[in-house]
């Protein structure tokens, strides 16, 4: 039987996986989940949410009993072994060679346009 502070603990570790991850800062699993938004899978985010659920049962005997322990532990492994897989470092580089993409493209599209322009006045 799960008791409270077992899944306080799996939320804690979700939690710093989040942080390290995605840079999220948050006081509880719930406000980090709403914070990294769609950044987690629909799936992942199911996952989780399952743990915040069963943190929310606040320790209440009878209600403990509804948590599945074995369902928790997959939900936690499932979640922490995704965000070990993320890179900060090479998000944060694919995030500038997009920019930077962008900016070479719209010069290109400028320059383009500015030749067509030259030769449609025949200055060219």
């Amino acid at each position: 039987m799960e008791t409270q502070q077992s899944i306080d603990a799996r939320a804690t570790r979700v939690l710093r996986g989040l942080e390290t991850a995605y840079g999220v800062r948050a006081t509880t699993l719930a406000k980090a989940l709403r914070k990294t938004g769609r950044r987690l899978p629909k799936r992942l985010q199911n996952e989780a949410e399952r743990i915040v659920k069963a943190q929310g049962l606040g320790g209440h005997p009878k209600l403990m009993q509804q948590v599945d322990g074995a369902a928790l532990d997959t939900a936690e492994a499932k979640v922490v072994a995704h965000l070990k897989t993320i890179d900060r470092a090479d998000q944060r580089k694919g995030r500038m060679m997009a920019v930077a993409g962008a900016i070479v493209f719209n010069l290109l599209l400028v320059g383009a346009g500015f030749v067509a322009w030259m030769v449609w006045a025949d200055i060219l």
